[in-house]
């Protein structure tokens, strides 16, 4: 596959059908939602929670989250596509930045499963490997429209990106680190740690947190690893990356939340005995 990468030049046209483009982007945009669906669905069923009010959340989520991603692409290039205000709309051509679903989504689950008296954390854990493989397959889309390549690289994995897509500085590179394929492996290994918490773990609200915060805290980091060789645009801020910053918030965040949880369970742990007696 990687000799593949290495030779091959992808367009972002799937098929033509008279006026009507069929993009990869979207492509593999909608077989990453089926997937991560998919899991969603056998997750819910496990926990003996009703298909019909899942389906329903998920609904909801793609609708949000694809606005949530749109806007946060739209902010972080504000002055291009205020002079270019029409390709807001071009979601097929990318643009969608996954920190701005995730945050969407939260806002979405947490009104949704307050409204249905519903565990937040139980139904967030449920829909964590759900994202993480979607996002594994959705990048994929990334690679045929040639954009979210990282640095040029000799390495035989390199893969080549026509020059209309290269930024000014590395005009004269053929070759630039697939940072797509980094984050596609990297989600499919976080997918499979989630399902093993999910079967291996004792079920209970402390146990679907840490599944929970896991996942944003393995993403954050892989994120965080990844913009390192990223070459697209982003505002810096003291000196990383945007999505660096944010993805250390989330660690932190992270950190925070399962440290706290942590102290409660000792805590709980120490107070038993007294109780006993």
């Amino acid at each position: 596959m990687l000799n593949f990468l290495h030779t091959f030049s992808p367009t972002p046209v799937l098929l033509t059908i008279g006026p009507i483009n069929v993009y990869w982007y979207g492509l593999f945009l909608v077989l990453g939602m089926l997937g991560g669906i998919f899991i969603i669905l056998k997750l819910a069923e496990y926990y003996c929670l009703s298909k019909d009010l899942i389906i329903d959340l998920i609904f909801w989520l793609i609708i949000g989250g694809i606005v949530g991603a749109r806007i946060y692409e739209v902010l972080l290039e504000f002055p291009y596509y205020m002079s270019h205000p029409i390709d807001i709309f071009k979601v097929w051509q990318g643009g969608l930045a996954i920190h701005g679903a995730l945050i969407a989504g939260l806002v979405i689950l947490y009104f949704y499963t307050k409204r249905h008296k519903i565990s937040f954390w139980l139904v967030a854990s449920i829909l964590a490997p759900g994202a993480a493989f979607g996002q594994a397959i959705g990048r994929w889309g990334n690679y045929f429209n040639q954009e979210l390549f990282g640095l040029p690289t000799s390495s035989s994995w390199g893969i080549p990106i026509n020059s209309i897509n290269r930024p000014v500085q590395y005009f004269y590179s053929n070759y630039f680190h697939p940072a797509f394929l980094y984050e596609s492996v990297g989600n499919i290994i976080i997918c499979g740690i989630l399902l093993i918490l999910h079967y291996k773990t004792s079920i209970g609200k402390r146990d679907h947190a840490r599944i929970a915060i896991t996942y944003l805290m393995l993403y954050s980091f892989l994120r965080f690893l990844t913009e390192f060789i990223r070459i697209d645009k982003t505002p810096i801020v003291l000196g990383l990356r945007l999505p660096q910053i944010v993805s250390l918030l989330l660690i932190l965040g992270s950190l925070v939340y399962l440290r706290k949880f942590h102290k409660t369970t000792v805590d709980l742990n120490i107070k038993e005995p007294a109780l006993e007696k």
